[in-house]
């Protein structure tokens, strides 16, 4: 896909105003870093490391958010304004799991 300026321009105040909108609203505590391409440890006894993505890989992770939200349904209700699923994009929400030691 080939976005003009004006286009990454207009596309990057959505990421700027969706950003804004869970800084005041207090539920976002880490950014939405971009992630670079993996490093791959295959399991086995011939374990290969690689460090580009691997052609059988059909999704592709660009970033992520942690949020501080009360319930799946508060979490559900900021990703209906996420800024790129007119592009196609996805979001998928994980809580993070907390092990008791």
């Amino acid at each position: 896909m080939n976005l003009t300026p004006e286009q990454i321009e207009q596309r990057m105040g959505k990421w700027f105003a969706w950003n804004q909108k869970m800084e005041t609203d207090g539920v976002r505590i880490k950014t939405g870093d971009a992630l670079q391409d993996p490093v791959r440890v295959m399991s086995g006894t011939d374990r290969a490391i690689t460090d580009t993505a691997s052609p059988e890989t059909k999704e592709l992770i660009g970033g992520f958010y942690i949020l501080t939200v009360n319930d799946l349904a508060e979490a559900t209700k900021i990703a209906e304004d996420f800024p790129d699923y007119d592009l196609g994009s996805v979001v998928e929400i994980r809580e993070i799991q907390v092990f008791d030691m």
